[in-house]
């Protein structure tokens, strides 16, 4: 974990007058949808007529329209980064000549939905700052989405305020430790109060960034549940991805990525679209590691991770991390943002463990429990079958041996369609599993390559993932 020591923490009041203190910083503050919360802070402490060239609230949406182009949804990321350019491009085209030589100018902006009245509504927001870190640079930009957990509007206010002034202070401040600009971000908050469910650092102070690694650092420091990038390494905000789409996700650790996993989701992803409620729809599919997974030898290893990643990215593969080991829990999370159906793929030896009941130990309600929260939307679960090594026999739904006082409870979820085996798959590839693959690469034993896509096995010898070395087998 980041040490905590590295960096003096100070209270909202504190990094607001610092910032205003700081003479060669001038800029401008856009906020629509929950007030003028974070200037407000620079207007309270004092010394703000040497920090603030504007701040400004378009509600109206014609108003809106009018200053920065029309939008689909005001509170998104493409309006965000339309007031950023804009409200940018004006300080620096009408102040360069004047004070350029000695100022650093940003534009901070936020566009926020917070609690309405009746309570009905989404409470999130985007908020970011593009900003010269010294004069005459060329720019930086942080962009973060922000999910508001207060039940009042006041509080929502209160806390879109303070971490506004956290993302600004570690703009300017600890921009060259974006581990530690990222870690205060819920300075004077808790994460019962804010969820930082996405952040993007981009520009040239952030040139050497890793934005898939920073994805992993919002989860690994609990900001976050889970975070999403793409296979371009781009950084995704869940609820744009998911919203009102059907969703299917397989789970695993994909070190590396075989044939198999591949098989698993094109199979599954091909019978989830046929089913009625699903067909016609536009399916996310997402390949999950949890933290659990990336923790299991007691530390993360980024250059593990980042193998991971890439040669998920090679696959063209999105990829969530998730600190929802149990799956009611990720189902839950799932249904925060669609309607739609949801399916999970596992392999039989997964679905084994899903009826573990040592692991619903904490409920109250034990594996009853878990399971009313897992099944209660529209999620059905698609199982790999399994070719029994010593017999030859292929291993189903139809035909796995439960634990007795599981069999009946397994048997009901059978019948309501909400546990079925998977119709669509490659026999040829069922005796292919990623630890004997893995053991294979780090033994030097050619027979991996068979196992695995060629675009994966090109990036894995290129990059000498995975105790990847070549030796005069592969010559």
């Amino acid at each position: 974990m980041l040490d905590s020591d590295e960096r003096q923490k100070l209270s909202t009041h504190q990094k607001a007058l610092r910032i205003n203190l700081d003479a060669g910083r001038y800029g401008t503050f856009a906020e629509i949808g929950a007030g003028q919360e974070v200037a407000r802070w620079f207007f309270k402490v004092g010394a703000a007529a040497g920090t603030i060239s504007k701040t400004m609230s378009a509600y109206d949406m014609a108003v809106s329209d009018a200053i920065y182009g029309k939008t689909k949804r005001y509170v998104s990321r493409d309006r965000l980064q339309a007031m950023l350019d804009y409200e940018h491009g004006l300080n620096i085209e009408r102040l360069k000549e004047t004070r350029g030589n000695s100022t650093a100018f940003f534009a901070f902006a936020d566009t926020v939905s917070a609690r309405n009245f009746k309570g009905t509504n989404e409470c999130h927001g985007w908020m970011g700052v593009k900003y010269q870190a010294h004069p005459r640079d060329e720019n930086s930009q942080i962009t973060v989405h922000v999910r508001m957990l207060d039940h009042e509007n006041s509080l929502q206010q209160e806390a879109l305020g303070i971490v506004g002034v956290n993302l600004l202070y570690g703009a300017f401040f600890l921009h060259h430790k974006p581990d530690l600009l990222l870690e205060s971000l819920l300075d004077n908050l808790t994460t019962d109060r804010i969820e930082i469910d996405m952040v993007e650092f981009s520009g040239i102070e952030y040139r050497h960034v890793d934005n898939r690694v920073m994805s992993l650092r919002l989860v690994q420091l609990g900001l976050s549940g889970a975070a999403m990038f793409g296979p371009s390494g781009e950084v995704l905000q869940p609820s744009e991805v998911l919203r009102k789409r059907p969703i299917l996700v397989e789970r695993g650790s994909f070190r590396p990525v075989t044939k198999v996993n591949l098989d698993m989701i094109n199979g599954a992803s091909r019978q989830f679209g046929d089913e009625p409620e699903v067909e016609g729809g536009e399916v996310v599919e997402l390949m999950e590691i949890t933290m659990r997974n990336l923790l299991a030898t007691g530390a993360i290893d980024l250059s593990d991770f980042l193998a991971r990643a890439d040669v998920l990215a090679a696959a063209g593969r999105t990829v969530l991390i998730s600190d929802y080991f149990e799956y009611y829990r990720l189902a839950a999370y799932l249904t925060r943002y669609t309607n739609k159906p949801i399916a999970l793929t596992m392999g039989l030896s997964s679905l084994l463990e899903l009826f573990n009941e040592s692991y619903y130990q904490r409920l109250e309600g034990g594996i009853l429990e878990a399971f009313g929260k897992l099944f209660t939307k529209d999620l059905r679960i698609y199982v790999y079958p399994l070719r029994d090594p010593a017999s030859g026999e292929l291993k189903t739904v139809e035909n796995v041996v439960m634990p007795p006082d599981m069999c009946k409870l397994f048997g009901h979820l059978v019948d309501r369609g909400r546990i079925k085996s998977l119709k669509y798959f490659d026999e040829s590839v069922l005796h292919i599993f990623s630890r004997d693959v893995l053991r294979r690469i780090k033994e030097c034993d050619p027979t991996w390559e068979s196992m695995v896509p060629p675009e994966i096995a090109e990036i894995i010898k290129t990059r000498r993932y995975f105790g990847y070395h070549e030796v005069e087998t592969y010559v």
